[in-house]
């Protein structure tokens, strides 16, 4: 092979191939970069689970209170009886020439409806969410359930885990190589802590044992973590929340070398949580997650900086629960619809199964092109070939999932690519039968082709693409394999034959008919 009887076609052929084969060997000897294997073809995990949306708008009515609260505090706008009922904020404002300062106050804080009635001079304020922003905040609880789930599971050390929304509000969950019930456990426990970190006051002034006489005195009871028969009387609505942590680290307390979880404050939470402790020095301040209440410490002293300390009970679980407070907690507690373990066995069972079809139609396929077609069809056999190591490559490189739909994606690429040849090679069979002479008859052949083939490849490539953009787990890998095909198909078969033909032809190599599988 002469660098003169190259051609541009050739040379960006043999590059591909070069390329594919290059990035394709470190799948099969276990190297990175490689193409990884689905929860079908290894084995793992399936699970559904649904996002409880309604206790979203109660988290952010939370919040909404607290900000009221420390808005009031933070600009010396004196209320009382500031109280959350339901999906509603109640409090008076004792003052009621403060209220233009309030009013104008509250238009800072987005997607809330404010009413106000005036009464022996003072002005009793009710908050409620629009309802643009409650169907905002639910389907924003979805969005960031999928995000935080994601990113746990990336910060857990999980290799390539799928994690998809289905419908309005459940959230697929698909986790490859998770074979022990203990990986199990761990994991489905990482997924449905919601990790909503509040700090509360303790009042140590009222005592309560129901909820019902907590909330004369706009109190809450939650259970100690380790003690649920104590339950803490807390002082509503919390002073900080968990929107405001940066970062969490596991560590052990000086002390009593206890496993602890030691969490940092964004600029705003530092400030109120060194307000919050500056006020009330000689009280209890809890710190509680998911409900419970995990230490109660007295204030000391104004704590400035930003940071704090969670005690746990193990180094594994503060591990879990460092991860889920850095991840974000979720806006709205998940539960667990369905769980289906997919065993190595199956996988490797749906391994075998899909390599003999994908073989076997590779085989027959390269036997009847180079039977049917003669030169020609060996041709498009070798431009099959690194069309399937570009496939692969590809795929590794991107760390894509190789799924059992994906191979079956696989299988149709090599379909498509070879009948884009077939269309050549019968539009170069027409030119010959016409008269036309060997070179003329490939150049036309290529060009009179080329129409239909894009058109078909271009059609099948948008829905790929919507496939993708629609479908979830196992649909999106047929999507990816389909999609990768498809562009690989189009530089192998079209730009890499056609390369091949105009060497041939420059080396002085006799072409004839019998070379496209014709009579002489």
């Amino acid at each position: 092979m002469t660098m003169k009887k190259l051609n541009y076609r050739l040379v960006i052929f043999l590059l591909a191939t070069l390329f594919g084969i290059a990035f394709t060997i470190p799948s099969f000897i276990g190297k990175q970069p490689r193409v990884n294997l689905g929860l079908d073809l290894q084995g793992g995990m399936y699970l559904v689970l649904g996002v409880k949306t309604d206790e979203a708008i109660k988290n952010q009515i939370k919040t909404i209170a607290s900000t009221i609260k420390y808005i009031s505090q933070k600009k010396e706008l004196f209320i009382d009886n500031l109280k959350i009922h339901g999906d509603k904020i109640t409090f008076e404002l004792i003052d009621k020439d403060d209220m233009k300062k309030m009013d104008e106050e509250l238009k800072n804080i987005k997607g809330i409806k404010v009413q106000k009635q005036v009464k022996n001079g003072s002005v009793y304020y009710t908050i409620s969410l629009t309802p643009q922003e409650i169907q905002r905040t639910k389907e924003n609880a979805v969005k960031i359930a999928v995000q935080t789930i994601r990113s746990r599971l990336d910060a857990f050390g999980l290799a390539e885990p799928s994690v998809t929304r289905q419908g309005k509000d459940k959230i697929v969950v698909e986790l490859p190589g998770i074979k022990t019930q203990k990986e199990k456990e761990n994991v489905k426990k990482l997924i449905s802590t919601a990790a909503h970190l509040e700090l509360y006051l303790v009042d140590e002034e009222h005592r309560a044992t129901t909820p019902a006489e907590a909330k004369k005195y706009g109190d809450i009871l939650l259970p100690d973590k380790n003690n649920p028969k104590r339950m803490w009387l807390l002082k509503t609505p919390p002073v900080l929340d968990g929107s405001m942590i940066t970062d969490a680290t596991v560590g052990f307390t000086q002390k009593t070398n206890q496993p602890a979880i030691f969490f940092t404050l964004n600029s705003q939470g530092a400030q109120i949580f060194g307000d919050v402790t500056g006020k009330n020095v000689g009280k209890r301040l809890a710190i509680v997650v998911d409900n419970k209440v995990y230490s109660a410490p007295t204030i000391q002293e104004r704590i400035g900086g930003g940071s704090g300390q969670i005690t746990v009970g193990s180094p594994e679980e503060a591990h879990v629960l460092a991860i889920a407070l850095r991840s974000g907690s979720l806006p709205a507690p998940v539960v667990l619809l369905e769980q289906r373990s997919v065993g190595a066995s199956l996988g490797a069972d749906s391994i075998r199964q899909s390599m003999i079809a994908l073989i076997s139609g590779f085989v027959i396929v390269v036997i009847f092109m180079a039977w049917y077609y003669g030169l020609a069809g060996i041709i498009a056999d070798i431009a099959l070939v690194t069309n399937l190591f570009l496939i692969i490559a590809i795929m590794a490189i991107f760390g894509a999932t190789l799924t059992l739909p994906g191979m079956a994606g696989i299988v149709l690429t090599v379909g498509m690519a070879v009948d884009a040849n077939v269309i050549i090679n019968e539009r170069i069979r027409e030119l010959i039968r016409a008269g036309k002479p060997i070179k003329a008859a490939i150049e036309g052949g290529y060009k009179n082709a080329m129409s239909a083939i894009l058109d078909a490849n271009i059609t099948t490539l948008i829905a790929a693409i919507a496939l993708f953009a629609y479908g979830t787990g196992t649909i999106k890998g047929f999507a990816i394999t389909m999609a990768i095909g498809i562009l690989a198909s189009m530089l192998t078969a079209i730009l890499g034959t056609h390369g091949i033909w105009e060497y041939l032809l420059a080396s002085g190599k006799k072409i004839t008919p019998k070379h496209f599988g014709m009579k002489a």
